[in-house]
């Protein structure tokens, strides 16, 4: 999707990035991390023309970005930073639709989409269309500058430190609905942070940069565990992992609050506790909590355009992966990461439901060892 084939860029004689190589493969979200002065913001903006490059060459879906209006090239990528630039003199509904207007899409579709990607975060579009900038709070600002970036449907997408300046809590919910849109989106996104914590969340791989140089890339796992010298070492600190740790159980690190339902559950109550929750898929149990499979919104509204839906039962269920509560933790995250899975859920021996592991939990789960490891040295 994105590929620097030496790439080099000066500022004089002082070069920011030097040699770099880099392939970003389509619907990966990759994050640019490093100390700074590193070179990781200027890195993101030679993707999109903001700088442009002193030598080398960059691809971006095939098609050499040197070769391209950069004003066509910026409209054609998703851009979002940590300031939103939102328009304080335009409603809503007109900041989300500038780039589209731009581009003489249609009025009807302009709107449709606009209320569509409210939707999606769950704003309500009666609610929100209306508003100016200033009315709205941090959170919700920063999520409109997503929505913005969103609203060509753009393949790629572009973010320098979105969330730097928000509070912890908004952060983190705003962390958890960016993953959930780039992976129901299949989008490819590049994400500047300085924190490795929200690295750690978010990156399908991370790039670690120093001196305008990528120093490591690879998964967040791997770093954690395989960290390429001492700097990596240094930088990700205390949440590197020890060659010689050792997990815990399986219900030791999983969450047991799992959102679930039983196959008498209706059609329009499953999608609304879907989007109560914010989850895109609902973990189905009978009444004795053995598990029987899980449905998700896309096979939901599938099979609703295809027949009349009463309860999810008239739904062919997902047969998913599971563990037992007294596995290793390490035997979860293994099959979470070769089966390139976005959770594991847990059962007993008699296949009752008992909770469900993510890769993040994991990952936490490994960090914290090191941490109460070295508080005991």
């Amino acid at each position: 999707m994105v590929i620097f084939k030496n790439v080099t860029k000066t500022f004089g004689r002082h070069a920011v990035i030097s040699d770099m190589n880099l392939e970003i493969s389509r619907g990966q979200l990759a994050v640019l991390i490093g100390p700074s002065g590193c070179g990781k913001t200027t890195t993101l903006k030679l993707i999109n023309r903001l700088q442009d490059l002193t030598s080398g060459n960059i691809f971006v879906d095939g098609k050499d970005i040197s070769e391209t209006n950069p004003v066509e090239l910026r409209r054609s990528i998703g851009y979002v930073i940590q300031q939103i630039g939102l328009f304080p003199n335009m409603t809503i509904e007109q900041n989300i639709e500038v780039v589209p207007r731009l581009l003489k899409y249609p009025k009807e579709k302009c709107h449709e989409r606009t209320r569509e990607l409210l939707d999606m975060v769950g704003m309500e579009p009666s609610k929100y269309l209306g508003r100016y900038p200033f009315e709205l709070s941090g959170g919700q600002q920063q999520r409109i500058g997503v929505l913005r970036a969103l609203a060509t449907s753009p393949p790629l997408m572009l973010m320098d430190e979105p969330f730097g300046a928000l509070d912890p809590i908004t952060r983190d919910s705003l962390q958890d609905e960016i993953k959930k849109l780039q992976k129901s989106l299949g989008i490819t996104i590049v994400f500047v942070t300085h924190d490795m914590d929200e690295a750690i969340k978010l990156a399908d791989v991370i790039i670690l940069m120093k001196d305008g140089k990528i120093v490591q890339k690879a998964p967040p796992e791997e770093l954690l565990a395989n960290p390429a010298n001492g700097f990596v070492r240094e930088f990700t600190g205390k949440k590197r992992i020890k060659a010689n740790y050792d997990l815990d159980l399986v219900h030791e690190i999983m969450n047991p609050s799992v959102v679930v339902v039983t196959k008498e559950k209706g059609f329009a109550g499953s999608l609304d506790l879907m989007r109560k929750r914010n989850v895109d898929s609902l973990v189905v149990i009978d009444d004795a909590g053995h598990l029987e499979g899980v449905i998700t919104v896309e096979a939901l509204l599938g099979a609703a355009k295809r027949k009349r839906i009463g309860t999810i039962g008239e739904v062919e269920l997902l047969k998913v992966p599971t563990i037992d509560q007294y596995a290793q933790a390490r035997d979860a995250f293994s099959i979470i990461i070769e089966k390139k899975l976005p959770f594991l859920l847990v059962v007993d021996n008699n296949n009752r439901l008992k909770g469900i592991v993510t890769k993040t939990s994991v990952v936490k789960a490994l960090a914290s060892i090191v941490w109460k490891d070295e508080n005991n040295e």
